[in-house]
């Protein structure tokens, strides 16, 4: 009884701010509307995940996932303004409203996703942390890098990671940290370290720009558990629900057959599973504020979860990294989408 006058004073300030007229916060999914693009947290540039060319066109996986996330939102993938964002600052993006969701190779961690004030929505990616030294050391596990030189970059998993296995190991190293990739990466190339640790994914990638890549190898121990996954603020459960579904329905979709040349006619199928999947029967859009044909949308913009990855890291692409954990999970991967029905 005694919290009633403070529940009725609560009342009496949301009907006297609705009479003068004070409009409610509009959801993030609304600004972005009002907006007429996503802004979308990107890396400054790592092969594979994110690249923009001379002209200022982004492409890559996490850039196919801010397309997908457009072609949902507007029935068009490139209503994107794409900012790219260092390890350290990328955080502090999300926090303050820079951009609407953060899709750049982001492991998603329990501090990360409970004391940032951001919310990881799926994972998009797994991999690990692993370690690129010159081949003519001649290693071949990273349990020789007892007294070892490493070349590691700030704001990063990767920092507490080697720390932890260094000293589960007993083993002992000299940590050079840099502000940016690209900083670690001319550093470990000019013959500051002995090693440059970071994701796998991300080791494959800038292997790509060293002075003679055939020089370098990765070693093949994973030393840590690095899921990625796309983030948005706390606090808009509509928008949370909107990049979510995004990207379980693009795992979905290849589960289900469903690609970017067929996605048309998988609509008119009479299989209720793809009917209800790609919006021809219920109304799984609309309960997130989308419109009913917006898997279809997405499709077919950037294709299904594997045509994305096939792009930017199957045996067409540069990097050629086995699709492995990040396969289908009827094919030895971890990839699974819950039911859209």
């Amino acid at each position: 009884m005694k919290r009633a006058p403070v529940l009725m004073a609560m009342a009496c300030g949301v009907a006297a701010a609705m009479a003068n007229g004070a409009p409610a916060a509009a959801g993030v999914l609304d600004q972005v509307r009002q907006r007429g693009q996503v802004i979308c947290g990107a890396n400054p540039g790592l092969a594979g995940f994110g690249v923009p060319d001379d002209k200022g066109k982004w492409t890559g996986f996490d850039v196919d996932y801010c397309r997908a996330i457009s072609a949902a939102v507007f029935g068009d993938p490139d209503k994107v303004k794409y900012v790219p964002l260092t390890a350290k600052d990328r955080f502090t993006a999300l926090q303050t409203g820079e951009i609407d969701v953060l899709v750049r190779n982001t492991t998603w961690t329990m501090s990360r996703d409970t004391a940032l004030g951001a919310s990881f929505t799926n994972v998009n990616f797994y991999d690990g942390q692993a370690f690129l030294v010159r081949a003519k050391l001649g290693l071949k596990s990273a349990l020789e890098l007892n007294g070892a030189t490493i070349c590691v970059q700030q704001g990063t998993t990767n920092e507490l990671n080697m720390a932890d296995f260094f000293r589960s190991h007993k083993m002992e190293y000299k940590p050079v940290s840099f502000g940016s990739a690209a900083e670690t990466v001319r550093a470990y190339d000019a013959g500051r370290c002995d090693a440059f640790t970071s994701d796998s994914s991300a080791l494959h990638a800038e292997r790509l720009r060293m002075t003679n890549p055939s020089e370098h190898v990765v070693l093949p121990e994973l030393i840590s558990r690095e899921p990625f996954g796309a983030a948005v603020r706390k606090g808009d459960d509509q928008w949370f629900d909107v990049v979510r579904w995004v990207g379980y329905g693009l795992v979905a979709a290849e589960d289900a057959g469903v690609t970017k040349a067929n996605v048309d006619e998988k609509r008119s199928s009479d299989n209720p599973e793809l009917r209800r999947m790609l919006g021809a029967e219920g109304k799984l859009g609309p309960a997130i504020g989308l419109p009913d044909e917006w898997l279809v949308n997405v499709v077919r913009a950037v294709g299904n979860y594997g045509e994305i990855y096939d792009r930017h890291f199957g045996e067409t692409s540069r990097l050629k990294i086995p699709r492995g954990l990040n396969n289908l999970w009827n094919k030895g991967g971890l990839m699974y989408a819950p039911p859209l029905r």
